[in-house]
This record gives C-alpha cells, structure tokens and sequence, in this order.
C-alpha cells in the first residue's frame, strides 16, 4: 500500500448542506486506500459545518472560514496537501465507486500523461441522472480554441504541475480550472478515458453553472487574449454562437 501515491482531494463548500452529505461520502467510499481528503468551507451558516464535523475523524483537514471564494478555497486546500496526485470535487458534485482507483492506475501506468479525465452524468437535485456530459479528448490547441470538453468533477493531475504552474487565479470566478488545463496542457498530454464514468455533475438551481454561466465564457477570452490569441479566431466565435444557444441548453437540462 505505501507504494501507493498519495491522492489529495480538495472540496470547496458554501452553503451546499443539502448536498455535501453526498458529496463527502463519495470520496470516503472509494476503495482507493490512500486518499488525502481536505474540505475547505467558506463560513457556511446552513448547516454544513455540523455535517463535516460529523466525519471529520476520517478528514485529513477541515477549516470553516471566510476567503475569497471558491478559487480561493480550492488554491488553499492545495496548499496544504501532500499528494503526488490532485483533484477538487465541489460540494454538490459526486464521486462514482472506483473513480479514484481507475484514475491513478492509469497515471502510475502512463508516467508521460500530466492530467487524466472520463465521462461524467448530469444528475438533479435528487441525484437521478438527466444527461451526460460531452466528454471528449482535447489538447493545448483545442483548448485554446474553445473545445474544453473536460468535465472537472472528472479530472486528476500530477501535483508537479500544480507546484510548478499554481496556484489558480484568484481573479477567475468560473473559468480557474479552464486556465489551469491550459497550463498543463502546454507542458504535458492530458488524456480522455473514453466509456468510463467517473463522476456526477450536479445540476440545481444555486449551482454555478445555472446562475452564471454566461461569466464562464468571457473569463475564457481572457485567457485567449492574455496568451496571445486574436479576436478572429475559433474561440472568439464560439463565445458569440454560446450567447446565442446557451440559453436553451439551460432550459432543456432543467425540464430534463
């Protein structure tokens, strides 16, 4: 077992009571047996902090306190972690059984991938899955044209990168994650496990992705712009058709 990399799991966690129950039992019921689980709460007045305490004996760290908000949180989680390889699952997202395992056998059996990722559900507020996520390979160059199609629930990197191209920036309220692949994506390959479902991406009524979506992609013009790129360009074109039919994409997963 101590040949084992150490596994460091970041939950970020505001007012997210009524689903980090969940969330919290994901990442203990995994089988992997060396898992560094952190919870950072940003002084949650709902009840979260009486559900963390509730497992804190089997936490590696927990801290209840005001910050800058979830990117802060996330980047101080990571700050005080150990393990060779990272990941952050936010407190309304789930774990599949097994993901954790198939995630680092696959990196300890591929030592030139940076950062791994596979398939991920939309479930609701009760958990029942409505859709899945449009999971696919990407590389540096497609990132930066706008082809994300990483669904972070899923993601697990090598913590070298992390010490070498952290921490997220603070400045971005959605797309930190999107910033970060970027960064690793220029140094290493990141690779898609297509057919394995690894994580559960919540879809609800006071989750980021519902109440401010349309901040996701002009954060991601920063990025494009900040490294170079112009305004004629895929990504650009992208963000304007989003405007357009991102709207309805909503609307379609809520009546799911």
């Amino acid at each position: 077992m101590t040949n084992l990399p150490l596994v460091s799991i970041i939950t970020p966690s505001f007012n997210q009571a009524q689903y980090l129950e969940a969330t919290i039992q994901s990442v203990l019921g995994q089988d992997y047996p060396r898992i560094e689980y952190i919870i950072v709460d940003v002084g949650s007045t709902d009840g979260s902090v009486d559900l963390i305490k509730k497992y804190e004996g089997r936490l590696a760290r927990w801290v209840s306190e005001q910050d800058k908000g979830q990117t802060d949180a996330i980047n101080k989680g990571f700050n005080r972690a150990n393990g060779e390889i990272l990941a952050w699952l936010n407190s309304d997202d789930t774990y599949n059984p097994g993901a954790v395992s198939a995630a680092v056998k696959f990196l300890m059996d591929n030592p030139e991938i940076a950062m791994v990722y596979a398939d991920c559900d939309f479930i609701n507020e009760q958990g029942g899955v409505i859709g899945k996520f449009n999971s696919a390979q990407t590389d540096h160059h497609r990132l930066r044209e706008g082809y994300v199609h990483i669904p972070q629930q899923t993601m697990f990197f090598r913590a070298k990168y992390w010490k070498e191209l952290g921490p997220l920036d603070p400045s971005f309220y959605f797309a930190m994650d999107y910033d970060l692949w970027t960064r690793i994506s220029a140094r290493a390959p990141i690779k898609y496990l297509r057919g394995q479902t690894w994580a559960n991406f919540r879809i609800h009524n006071f989750g980021k992705t519902s109440s401010a979506d349309d901040r996701c992609w002009p954060e991601m013009l920063r990025v494009h712009y900040r490294d170079g790129g112009g305004f004629f360009s895929v990504i650009v074109a992208k963000y304007y058709l989003r405007k357009i039919i991102g709207p309805l994409w909503k609307w379609r997963i809520k009546r799911a």
